[in-house]
């Protein structure tokens, strides 16, 4: 009697319940596999961008389906009381709300951020590119300023990106802004007596931006003005912009 009882529980739902469990996690576990390697396939240079970005949004739709099936099965379970099944789906939304965070995120700032991709504190007179002149002209977007349609958008955009004013000589912003600049992981291009010139990697996609610190003496005090330039794409969807905030903050607290 028992086995029979045993029986019945166990075929209750048929094989469904199972079914969707293994379809979810599987198609989760291929969503995973798309989104987090479409950023180093292309940095290793096995993909090209669009390529690297058709896989990413391979990606997202392979998690959404994970999403829905999830949603099946959690359904399923209720009805059918395969309670274990009804834990694989909470399991995989859960995960699956975890893993579409980060594009939801890229994609908000996106939708609010102007498509500039050039940054600056000195909008008038921008710090100048020279050791990396070469390599900015080798890549998709200009050495040069773009002028005032940017400075326009930026200003809108971004009214809190200002030149940073301390006491203290040259010299030793100077030491101290090197020091920021390796602390942040970038590497150093050139030096000279009052500029200074790196490339920034972010860490998925491997995206090159170039970086040029600009010290300018006033009367007992250095003003620091800060640029911050993609070499690729035409919106850098608030990179640069951050890049310059979160750098002199850490510059004046360092200085402090």
């Amino acid at each position: 009697m028992t086995q029979r009882l045993n029986t019945s529980q166990r075929s209750k739902g048929g094989f469904w319940p199972t079914l969707l469990a293994w379809v979810s996690v599987l198609t989760l576990f291929i969503a995973v596999l798309l989104m987090a390697g479409a950023g180093p396939a292309y940095r290793w240079q096995l993909l090209g961008l669009g390529e690297a970005f058709a896989l990413l949004r391979n990606g997202v739709y392979a998690a959404a389906g994970a999403m829905l099936l999830s949603v099946l099965l959690l359904v399923v379970s209720g009805i059918t009381r395969r309670f274990r099944a009804g834990v694989v789906a909470v399991v995989v939304m859960a995960a699956t709300l975890a893993l579409l965070y980060s594009p939801w995120q890229q994609w908000q700032r996106a939708q609010q951020a102007p498509v500039i991709h050039d940054i600056t504190t000195d909008m008038q007179n921008p710090p100048v590119f020279t050791a990396l002149k070469d390599a900015r002209e080798a890549a998709p977007n200009a050495v040069d300023y773009p002028g005032e349609a940017t400075a326009r958008q930026q200003r809108a955009a971004y009214p809190n990106v200002q030149p940073l004013v301390v006491d203290g000589p040259v010299t030793r912003v100077l030491a101290a802004a090197q020091a920021e600049v390796e602390a942040s992981g970038w590497q150093v291009a050139a030096i000279t007596e009052n500029t200074l010139e790196a490339t920034a990697t972010t860490q998925w996609f491997g995206f090159e931006d170039d970086v040029v610190i600009r010290l300018t003496e006033q009367q007992d005090a250095v003003r620091v003005d800060m640029r911050s330039a993609s070499r690729l794409g035409a919106s850098d969807i608030g990179t640069n912009a951050q890049r310059i905030e979160i750098f002199l903050t850490a510059l004046r607290e360092r200085l402090e």
